[in-house]
Parts: structure tokens; C-alpha cells; sequence
């Protein structure tokens, strides 16, 4: 049974970081892709951004530049660091994961598919004030 635990949100002021993490357990597959989705209100979920082991990493246009995904395989670790923040960021944030190395079919669409993965943690508010 696979689990993603989100953490690290919080309320910063406009230009300021924050660094989310999402902590997997009982995930036992050899291959992997994890992403970083947001849903602000009133709006539909994002993606932006994701990563497998392939080291490939891709970004919606929203953030690319000014956010960061990572991962560390050796506390199953995903994080996601969020610098030079807007109002706009306001949201919450989620982390997925699937058993599938996604990379190659995410960076052909160019776009971050919430049905490309199986896994999902609960969130976690991101709230950037002007």
C-alpha cells in the first residue's frame, strides 16, 4: 500500500521560498515517476512538475525557473522548492506517484496529466500574500 505524505506548506509573503516534501512509503516498484500538482479555488488541478528515474525532470511554464523538483531515493524523499513566489502560487499542493517511468511520454505532450498517476497524497496550502 503505497503512501505520500505532504509537507512543508505554509504562508509566506510575495518573493519569498518554501520547500515542499512528500515522503513515500511501501512503494516497492524498481521504476518510478513523481510529480507535484496544485489546485487553486475555483480553478482545475495542475501539474507542475515531475521527475523519474530516468533524471529527467520537466515543468509547466507557470513555474519553470523559479521551482525545483527533486528527489532523494535514499529516504524516498520528493521535494519540491518553491522560490521568487506570487500570489498566484496560492494553492494546495499535492504529490503523485506512478510506477511507470512517464518522462519520455510527459516531455512529448509537454503537459503534466493527473491521469498519469495512480498514487496521491492529501496536500498540503501553500498561501502567498502581495
Amino acid at each position: 500500500h503505497v503512501q505520500l505524505v505532504e509537507s512543508g506548506g505554509g504562508s509566506v509573503q510575495a518573493g519569498g521560498s518554501l520547500r515542499l516534501s512528500c515522503v513515500a512509503s511501501g512503494y516497492t516498484y524498481s521504476s518510478y515517476c513523481m510529480g507535484w500538482f496544485r489546485q487553486a479555488p475555483g480553478k482545475e488541478r495542475e501539474g507542475i512538475a515531475s521527475t523519474d528515474n530516468d533524471g529527467s525532470s520537466t515543468y509547466a511554464l507557470s513555474v519553470k525557473g523559479r521551482f525545483t523538483i527533486s528527489h532523494d531515493s535514499t529516504n524516498n524523499t520528493l521535494y519540491l522548492q518553491m522560490n521568487n513566489l506570487t500570489p498566484e502560487d496560492t494553492a494546495m499542493y499535492y504529490c503523485a506517484a506512478d510506477g511507470r517511468e512517464l518522462g519520455g511520454l510527459i516531455r512529448t505532450l509537454g503537459v503534466i496529466k493527473e491521469h498519469y498517476f495512480e498514487f496521491w497524497g492529501q496536500g498540503t496550502q501553500v498561501t502567498v500574500s502581495s
